[in-house]
């Protein structure tokens, strides 16, 4: 229930809380541990603390595949998150290979017009369009919306995801026109289904934020990209790295409309949260 809310500092023990239960009456190796694990680590990487993440990921992983076997859907889904985690530290070296053999065991396993497999479409689609390969990465995200759209329904939470990835490829390639409508029908669905102050939602406020910036309308950017700034802190805190994505992205703004001065507090701010949490190395620092 919390972390479905994005209340992850009260979701923290309860599933640590779990864990420690399913470790003790069912045993370190049994597919259940292995799901507390990964919820766990699904918290830590919306927290933010990658550290923490990747051993339970990894852990979870090699459960899964030795219980469960290679080729089971669980051990797909552990490919994916453990890559997404990877994706999310900027280890794209690591991702990719993750996310094709999950793809390559849920078509085999699912079908290829299972909503995880569409997920699994967008995962690999995600890292493509950050490595700026848009070729690969378009047929991909029209796949899994298609799938979505006729599976899951016009108004559904992960209809709305596939929604604004696509959206994020068009907005790299520079096709505004196409980007904007997907945009606002995502963040409209999001709005609807998890509320106006999640992290979905901030998210999407984001990414339309960002186009009409780089349309030049700024007075329709801005607002987007203070209420996501809002939400952020008030949901994630103020030292989370989407939290200085934020920051980063309205001095931005600031910047592209000539106001220096709004603009390098929230530089500054940005880059002492990234250099504090993902290191010094990290590319989001080096951005910030």
């Amino acid at each position: 229930l919390y972390f479905g809310k994005g209340d992850y500092t009260r979701a923290e023990p309860l599933q640590q809380r779990a864990l420690k239960i399913s470790e003790k009456a069912l045993g370190p190796e049994h597919p259940d541990t292995a799901e507390s694990l990964n919820n766990l680590a699904t918290l830590y990487q919306r927290m933010g603390e990658y550290a923490r993440a990747e051993p339970l990921f990894k852990r979870a992983l090699k459960i899964n595949e030795k219980v469960l076997g290679p080729d089971h859907p669980d051990t797909a889904a552990l490919l994916n998150n453990l890559g997404g985690l990877y994706k999310d530290m900027g280890d794209y070296a690591r991702v990719e290979p993750m996310y094709q053999r999950a793809l390559k065991i849920n078509e085999k396993v699912l079908g290829p017009d299972h909503p995880i497999t569409a997920l699994a479409l967008n995962n690999l689609a995600d890292l493509y369009g950050d490595i700026g390969d848009y070729a690969r990465a378009e047929p991909l995200y029209q796949r899994s919306l298609k799938i979505q759209e006729q599976v899951l329904g016009p108004e559904h939470p992960g209809t709305a995801n596939s929604l604004n990835n696509l959206a994020n490829l068009y907005q790299d390639m520079g096709d505004y026109a196409r980007a904007e409508p997907l945009y606002q029908r995502s963040l409209k669905i999001i709005e609807k289904v998890s509320g106006p102050d999640h992290p979905d939602t901030a998210t999407f406020l984001n990414n339309l934020a960002d186009l009409y910036k780089n349309m030049g309308d700024y007075a329709r950017a801005e607002p987007l990209h203070q209420r996501c700034l809002k939400i952020r802190e008030k949901v994630l805190g103020p030292d989370h790295p989407h939290t200085a994505a934020s920051l980063g992205n309205l001095a931005a703004l600031y910047d592209s409309m000539g106001d220096p001065a709004r603009a390098e507090p929230l530089y500054d701010r940005s880059l002492k949260i990234n250099e504090k949490v993902l290191g010094s190395e990290h590319p989001e620092t080096a951005r910030s």
